[in-house]
């Protein structure tokens, strides 16, 4: 009898001492996580709001302001705009249209949109739904086309008008295209809009309701919406602040090729579309990172293709050695690498990454997408985010 109550007793101290280690770890681990959150103020971030998820569980943390005037944080639950982590939603709901034998990743655009991709040397004949999702197809990017998006009174002129697919796409081609397709790699946004105008040939429905029944849904993400036209973010949520790169009265005297802030968090998104209209959350976008990567979204097939890369050479300034898939980036890191895909649109950076066995991933929010470093603040040898990202995936216990 002695000899049981030694055994339990030690067992107890062992767990209790496991639990405290664990508890130690834990501290330390948002400790770290705390410091590299907080340098993304001196680079120009209003507030910054990061989750990463790991096997032992969760760590959360904040800096900032989601609210500068008020002085308040972001909220931990907040939902912001997730601008291009968009492309891996619509770019895994075509590889499931493709492992449902309802289209192929070697269909052409015009056999889908006849007519839609033509004039100026673009020819949809030439262009395959895998380069529209690989960033391969040559088409110019109509974001490029609307300088109304990068000026403070030009946005305020165009902040709630609608723009259809059709239209966006009309903007691209109206320009030559940047090179023959499938000889080399440059990030267009006309490429997912496009795949957006095919689910919703192919289905006959939209690519939200799409997104919204084959990934939102059974993924239980209950925080992540596709708002169409609507400008509204849904509550909670920080503001988002935009800074135009425009000289004139509202200059920032810090930076005079820099405006003020200005809010921008109500707009409507529809000029993004299916290249960058979502809205999320940090956790949503943790659970489809390590559920995508893991299995659960697509067949072994489709996710075979999804993740077979090209170079991105034109990524290196941020990611050196970046590849591109279809709709997910790998990026190399201190431990091998990792699978993301990022955003920026008008108020709002989305940074995220996810270990290519899905066990653990990260997710960056930061209420704008102009940072403008403090004065004296040490420039970055990569995207800002790199090191926390980095270390969320490689760093911590």
């Amino acid at each position: 009898m002695k000899r049981l109550l030694a055994a339990a007793t030690i067992a107890v101290l062992t767990l209790t001492a496991a639990g405290a280690a664990a508890t130690t770890a834990h501290r330390a681990d948002t400790r770290a996580l705390q410091r590299h959150a907080d340098a993304l103020l001196a680079q120009g971030a209003p507030g910054v709001l990061v989750e990463v998820d790991t096997p032992h569980g969760d760590v959360r943390v904040r800096s900032g302001h989601g609210d500068v005037d008020r002085r308040t944080p972001v909220p931990w639950h907040a939902k912001f705009r997730i601008g291009s982590y968009t492309k891996a939603f619509v770019a895994a709901t075509v590889l499931q249209l493709v492992g449902e034998g309802r289209l192929s990743l070697e269909d052409t655009v015009e056999h889908w949109l006849p007519g839609v991709v033509a004039g100026n040397g673009n020819d949809g004949a030439r262009i395959t739904v895998r380069q529209l999702l690989q960033h391969t197809s040559g088409l110019a990017d109509y974001v490029g086309e609307m300088p109304e998006l990068f000026s403070e009174q030009g946005f305020e002129g165009v902040r709630y008008r609608t723009l259809t697919p059709e239209q966006l796409v009309a903007l691209a081609v109206r320009e030559k295209p940047d090179f023959a397709p499938g000889e080399q790699w440059s990030y267009s946004n006309t490429g997912y809009v496009l795949a957006g105008m095919i689910v919703e040939r192919v289905t006959g429905t939209s690519w939200q309701h799409q997104v919204r029944t084959r990934v939102v849904e059974p993924l239980g993400l209950r925080g992540t919406y596709l708002p169409g036209t609507s400008p509204i973010v849904p509550n909670p949520h920080a503001t988002a602040y935009e800074r135009f790169p425009e000289k004139g009265l509202e200059a920032d005297p810090r930076d005079p090729r820099w405006g003020r802030a200005v809010d921008v968090t109500r707009y409507n998104p529809s000029w993004g579309g299916a290249a960058g209209g979502m809205i999320s959350t940090t956790e949503d976008g943790n659970r489809f990172l390590r559920a995508l990567v893991g299995g659960e979204v697509l067949r072994p097939a489709q996710l075979a293709e999804m993740t077979t890369t090209v170079r991105a050479s034109r990524l290196d300034p941020a990611w050196p050695g970046a590849r591109y898939g279809l709709g997910l980036v790998w990026i190399p890191s201190s431990c091998g690498g990792y699978w993301a895909h990022g955003g920026d649109i008008p108020g709002f950076m989305t940074r995220n990454g996810v270990t290519p066995d899905g066990r653990r991933s990260v997710v960056v929010s930061v209420n704008t997408d102009s940072m403008v470093a403090e004065p004296n603040a040490p420039t970055p040898a990569r995207d800002s985010t790199a090191d926390l990202v980095d270390h969320a995936l490689c760093g911590l216990g």
